[in-house]
C-alpha cells in the first residue's frame, strides 16, 4: 500500500472514532409511533426524585452562590444532562451534571448521583460566576 492509502485510511478511522465517541450515550427508541430520542442512562435518572441529600460540600457551594433547594430540585426536573460532564460509570454511584437556569436567572451545572436512598446532591457550580468561597 503507499502512503496516500495508509493516511486516507488512518484519517477515516479518526472521522469514526470521533464519531462513535460523541454518539455514544444516544439511542433511539419508539414510543407512541414516534422516534425519539433518548439517552441512555436517563432511564435510571429519576426526575421526579423529592428526597434530595446534600452533601456537606453541596451545601457549602449553594450557599457561597445563593442557590436554594428549590432552585436545585427545578434543575433536577427540567435541566439538561450534559453527558460530556458526567459519570455514569462513576464508584459507587453513577455522576450526572445536569445543567439549567435557577430562580434567579443563573446558569448552573448541578452534580447529581442517584442512591436508593434519594438523590444525592454533590455539588453545585455556577457556569458564569466565579464565586469567591472556601469549602474544604
Amino acid at each position: 500500500m503507499n502512503r496516500r492509502a495508509i493516511y486516507i485510511l488512518l484519517i477515516f478511522f479518526l472521522a469514526a472514532a470521533v464519531f462513535i465517541y460523541r454518539n455514544r450515550y444516544r439511542i433511539s427508541v419508539r414510543h407512541d409511533d414516534n422516534n425519539i430520542e433518548v439517552q441512555a442512562g436517563e432511564q435510571n435518572f429519576n426526575r421526579n426524585e423529592t428526597r434530595l441529600i446534600l452533601t456537606k460540600h453541596a451545601k457549602c457551594r449553594m450557599a457561597c452562590r445563593h442557590v436554594n433547594e428549590n432552585d436545585i430540585l427545578g434543575i433536577l426536573k427540567n435541566g439538561k444532562i450534559n453527558y460530556e460532564k458526567s459519570d455514569l460509570n462513576g464508584k459507587p454511584d453513577p455522576k450526572y451534571a445536569v445543567e439549567g437556569e435557577g430562580a434567579s436567572h443563573q446558569r448552573l451545572r448541578i452534580i447529581f448521583a442517584p442512591t436508593p436512598r434519594g438523590m444525592v446532591v454533590v455539588t453545585c457550580i455556577d457556569l458564569d460566576t466565579d464565586w469567591s468561597c472556601d469549602c474544604s
